[in-house]
């Protein structure tokens, strides 16, 4: 993608400078060649800078068109003699570096006005650092303060008393309450923040509702996808760590804690009280069992039900989730049943 009426386009960088740029070693190919844009390596013109990080991928280098080609060392000789190689051990990061250089404006949302001068509207008593702009519709809460270089999308709604830092976003239609936000974290449209959580005393003449009385704390350089909740805690408080990023209509109950730089992928379900130490990895559509423990590390692959404690390291998938090894041996067990009771 070189231009679209959205992002402009980049400006012109030479093989050399690219390489340069994002730490790769230039091992074939004209450093004076010129990069225009990007694209993957199916669809990559002359002039696109191209990558293979993922075997799957393999099959489209030997036609792809691309200019360069960012690569591991053992698929250099596989390139196409026209396209210059630039050897990495982690193409998808070094393009990655050159993407963030290439197109800076699709790094960080910008809001949906624009540079405009129209504002939403704001209490008197709320407290915001110069370089805040509040969209039209956007509504901001008394005694809530907010940082400079904070943009606050349309129709967005930041409840009283909600502490937001510097150079954040709050998407169009997001609401945050009862919440304590740090900076550079990323809130895309329809999130809602310190909602109260699920919490009843269940009994035989009716439910009775309990007051959520916690806070939910959002440390620095988070990234929340849209359209998802994060309930504030219950008699304590929601915690997400810094660095963490979550994909869209991802569900985090309350008194949930949080490590840091966690991956919660796309439609994630996290039940209260439930506890995650740094970088833990949940695939898509995992659901995590109230009050268990996942240690730093631990991986969870997609669609999976953790039920239990899993261990700091841990690589775990199925439903209930086990460790990996374990539930691709009763796979394989399965299938092997179902075949024997077909054939007999």
């Amino acid at each position: 993608m070189r231009d679209s009426r959205f992002i402009p386009a980049p400006s012109p960088l030479r093989v050399g400078e690219v390489a340069e740029l994002v730490g790769a070693k230039l091992t074939r190919g004209d450093p004076a060649t010129l990069v225009l844009g990007a694209a993957p390596l199916e669809s990559a013109e002359p002039g696109d800078l191209s990558f293979l990080d993922n075997p799957r991928y393999v099959k489209h280098l030997a036609a792809t068109r691309a200019s360069a080609c960012l690569c591991q060392t053992r698929y250099a000789e596989r390139v196409p003699t026209s396209v210059a190689v630039l050897e990495t051990p982690e193409p998808h990061r070094a393009y990655s570096r050159y993407v963030a250089a290439a197109y800076p404006t699709a790094l960080r949302p910008s809001g949906f006005f624009g540079t405009t001068e129209l504002r939403g509207i704001v209490h008197p008593e709320a407290r915001l650092e110069p370089d805040v702009r509040i969209e039209p519709s956007a509504v901001v809460g008394a005694r809530a303060e907010i940082g400079r270089g904070t943009v606050v999308a349309a129709g967005a709604v930041i409840g009283e008393a909600v502490a937001i830092g510097r150079d954040c976003f709050i998407g169009a239609n997001a609401a945050i309450q009862h919440a304590l936000i740090g900076n550079r974290v990323i809130i895309h449209t329809g999130v809602s923040i310190g909602h109260d959580g699920f919490g009843f005393a269940m009994g035989p003449t009716g439910h009775m509702k309990i007051a959520q009385v916690g806070r939910v704390i959002v440390q620095d350089d988070v990234e929340i996808g849209a359209n998802s909740g994060i309930e504030r805690g219950a008699n304590r408080d929601t915690v997400v760590g810094e660095g963490t990023k979550m994909g869209s209509q991802v569900q985090i109950g309350h008194n949930v804690h949080i490590g840091r730089h966690c991956v919660l992928v796309s439609q994630v379900g996290i039940a209260g009280s439930a506890w995650l130490g740094d970088f833990v990895a949940l695939g898509g559509q995992t659901g995590v069992n109230g009050h268990v423990k996942i240690g730093d590390g631990a991986q969870i692959a997609a669609v999976s039900a953790v039920h239990n404690d899993v261990p700091a390291g841990a690589r775990w998938g199925g439903v209930p989730a086990r460790p990996v090894k374990e539930w691709f041996r009763e796979m394989v067990a399965l299938r092997r049943l179902a075949e024997e009771d077909h054939t007999g």
